[in-house]
């Protein structure tokens, strides 16, 4: 019997085994990479307190705003209080001392948790009014609503362990504000400028207030930060 058939079914699978590792060495075409996971971030920072009316707006609009635009953001939150050393804790906050808890909490959510996660927390507070923000046990409840482990991420022990931790947070986050010159909560920054600010009324909106105003500024300000895109 010849043996040709053989040394021809020998090399169809040496060629097939080449080229099938071929294939896989080959890398991934550009075009099948998610562009938007790489592309700069507009920043967005809200000025807020914890249990400000002003803020609770703010933070609803924004609420649609990120649904709408949520992978192209950087979003921070930075609180408006003062430095005191007469102060419970040493810093005074405009709604009293269960204010600064409340930033406190959003603070401590905001450094353990991701923004699915943290960004929920803060708007069930908001749910839970104003008289309930501050308070340990409606952080837990948002906590387990948000889907935070509040023994393992870390914000637990934030919120109920020791206070230099979310003192400490707190503080930072006060001199942030002061470095923008924020003073008005709710302050809207987009791009690294002040767009608006809600005092009671909606001032120095020149381009609009609402939450389709803010995602096409958003969407303007992503397409500047890298036009290949």
């Amino acid at each position: 019997m010849s043996h040709l058939p053989l040394i021809l079914i020998a090399l169809t699978l040496t060629l097939t085994n080449l080229i099938d590792v071929s294939a896989r060495q080959i890398p991934q075409s550009p075009l099948s990479v998610n562009k938007e996971d790489d592309h700069p971030k507009v920043p967005i920072v809200l000025g807020v307190m914890s249990k400000c009316p002003d803020a609770f707006l703010c933070e609803s609009i924004f609420d649609q705003v990120l649904k709408r635009v949520g992978p192209k953001v950087d979003l921070e939150l930075t609180f408006v209080a003062k430095l005191n050393s007469s102060a419970e804790g040493g810093i005074t906050c405009l709604h009293g001392p269960s204010e600064c808890s409340g930033n406190i909490h959003e603070l401590c959510a905001v450094k353990h948790t991701s923004r699915d996660k943290w960004w929920p927390f803060v708007q069930c507070l908001n749910y839970e009014g104003y008289q309930k923000i501050g308070s340990v046990d409606t952080a837990k409840r948002c906590a387990k609503a948000s889907g935070i482990d509040w023994d393992e991420s870390g914000v637990g022990e934030c919120i109920e362990g020791s206070e230099e931790e979310g003192r400490e947070l707190l503080v930072k986050s006060i001199a942030r504000t002061q470095s923008l010159n924020i003073t008005k909560s709710c302050s809207i920054f987009i791009g690294g400028e002040l767009r608006c600010v809600r005092d009671g009324k909606w001032v120095d909106c020149e381009e609009g207030h609402t939450a389709n105003d803010f995602v096409r500024i958003i969407n303007r300000e992503y397409e500047k930060l890298d036009p290949l895109y």
